[in-house]
């Protein structure tokens, strides 16, 4: 049985769908602590790494595309006998990854780990806003890297967590990790590992291992067979007591492997929950643990099988970050200036422990009105126009912003102690916590179904915008479908000016009265996001 729900209103459920960030600007303490870091590690030779990192990940990337699907041992011992190429590490999850020394870790940091916190940042907002009152205490953060899931756990719950778990095989990274966080406040327990099988070993409890929240961000694509990467992902589903989410880099290949731990997951799940029922009737027995079988509660909103297998297209989206200076003057190439911005497409899955909640659908209930409808109804004293306020309207007041305030990048470390740095860490906390409380009062896309997913950018054209989505097809979300809906503005105003504020990755709000079941098969020609006009405009 659905959940009682408030009816939605236009405006509420424009703020309800609305799930992408625009350009994300990294918080001042990340800049200045990444800034902090560089100055103190001062290698010339930090442009020439950030170069050859970038080129070692996209040999990695070729490289794992062309294994079988079980570990090719002989490949990466053959890859560790060249010394140039510091290509693979034995680990207890297979051969994987760069070896990072020192450099690597430098050059990682002042290139990819801006765009690697807005990516977690991205997608762990959406879960604060879709999955009400869930603050994680206990966090597990596998393939940790230099910390940039911890930041972004860190901006999105600043005061419920109490111990995190890190999970890196490189000593380099867990050393410039511990160096990034030196100042921050009320910092959690953290503890580091070099692999699960340590953190396994060292918790003896078995109720103790559990979190609930796990995230591997950028770390399964560096994992070369198929049977590894399952293998490391059912061990994290075991530590995982309520939330696990996987993010990938939005290519081909990141997205193949979302799909095959989405599938995987939901599989073994379904089958444990079978074995359940039938012992349960077996046993005489009613009542389902709560936390029996698996659901998604983003980005897919269904639990069925993915609509886009087999078409030639991928499941993926985009976060525009702004460039920090480090990432401006390390990644600079000769003779092309960077722009401000950066693009970073990313895939992800989030899994809940649990079955889907049922909870009405958004547009059940609500009454939208055609353009002919209100027109008719509108009456002449509503045409009247009051001058004066339309006038007080068009005045919009400006505050001025201190752009140091804002911009670490003008200040030295003398100058932001004597603005007072030290309180901007409770400041920026403040805020966090009337975000957290606005939302838990405002209406929110629920997971529980009614909501389509924007897998592409919208194509304006004229009066008509067009929408590609992954959409539920049964009220229960167990199975979905692919669909694109031509939304106009005749037919419905309202849906039409919020078609025309959607972006790449926000919701749709859908009706349980309309036709739905009959799939559309994925026009390949027109669905192709690298073509600048379909895009979408930016703000």
């Amino acid at each position: 049985m659905a959940n009682a729900q408030k009816v939605f209103t236009v405006e509420t459920l424009r703020s309800a769908a609305k799930q992408s960030l625009r350009c994300l600007v990294v918080p001042v303490r990340l800049r200045r602590a990444i800034k902090k870091y560089l100055r103190e590690e001062d290698d010339p030779h930090i442009r020439k790494k950030v170069r050859q990192l970038s080129e070692s990940f996209q040999e990695i990337k070729d490289t794992n595309l062309q294994l079988p699907e079980t570990t090719a041992k002989s490949l990466a011992d053959s890859m560790n006998s060249l010394e140039t190429k510091r290509w693979k590490i034995q680990t207890v999850y297979g051969d994987s990854g760069l070896q990072y020394r020192d450099g690597e870790t430098a050059a990682y940091i002042a290139s990819r780990m801006p765009a690697v916190f807005s990516v977690c940042y991205r997608v762990l907002i959406e879960i604060r806003r879709r999955v009400p009152g869930f603050a994680p205490t206990r966090v597990l953060d596998f393939g940790a890297g230099t910390g940039s899931g911890f930041w972004a756990v860190k901006e999105v719950w600043p005061k419920s967590v109490e111990k995190v778990n890190i999970v890196e095989p490189s000593q380099s990274m867990q050393r410039a990790g511990r160096n990034l966080i030196q100042g921050l406040k009320d910092l959690p327990l953290i503890h580091g590992y070099t692999s699960l099988l340590a953190l396994n070993k060292e918790i003896n409890k078995k109720s103790e291992r559990k979190h609930d929240l796990v995230i591997a961000s950028y770390v399964l694509g560096e994992i070369p067979s198929l049977k590894d990467r399952i293998t490391v992902v059912r061990q994290l589903w075991d530590l995982t007591d309520d939330l696990l989410v996987l993010v990938e880099p939005g290519t081909p290949h990141g997205a193949n492997i979302i799909s095959q731990m989405r599938s995987h997951i939901l599989w073994m799940e379904k089958r444990k929950l079978r074995k359940l029922e039938k012992k349960m009737k077996k046993d005489g027995k009613d009542v389902l643990d709560l936390k029996s079988g698996a659901h998604i509660v983003a980005p897919c909103p269904h639990d069925g099988k993915c609509p886009l297998e087999n078409t030639g297209k991928y499941c993926h989206f985009v976060q525009r970050l702004q460039r920090t200076s480090s990432q401006r003057s390390y990644k600079r190439t000769k003779g092309v200036p960077l722009r401000g911005f950066e693009d970073e497409k990313f895939c992800f899955v989030a899994f809940r422990r649990g079955q889907r909640p049922r909870e009405l659908w958004p547009l059940d209930g609500m009454k939208l009105e055609t353009l002919k409808e209100r027109r008719a109804n509108k009456k002449p004293e509503d045409l009247e126009i009051d001058y004066e306020d339309f006038i007080k309207s068009q005045v919009v007041e400006v505050p001025y912003i201190d752009p140091r305030a804002y911009d670490s990048d003008t200040m030295d470390e003398e100058e932001e102690e004597q603005e007072g740095g030290e309180g901007t860490d409770e400041d920026e906390e403040d805020k966090i916590e009337e975000e957290i409380e606005e939302e838990e009062e405002s209406e929110r896309a629920s997971v529980g179904g009614g909501w389509g997913r924007i897998i592409f950018p919208p194509f304006r054209k004229g009066k008509q915008v067009t929408l590609d989505m992954c959409v539920p097809t049964k009220e229960d979300g167990s199975e979905g479908a692919f669909e694109r809906r031509v939304i106009t503005k005749s037919k419905n105003l309202d849906l039409h000016l919020q078609a025309k504020k959607s972006f790449w990755g926000d919701l749709w709000p859908l009706t349980t009265q309309q036709e739905s079941g009959k799939e559309k098969q994925v026009d390949a020609e027109w669905c192709r996001p690298d073509q600048d006009q379909k895009w979408g405009s930016w703000p």
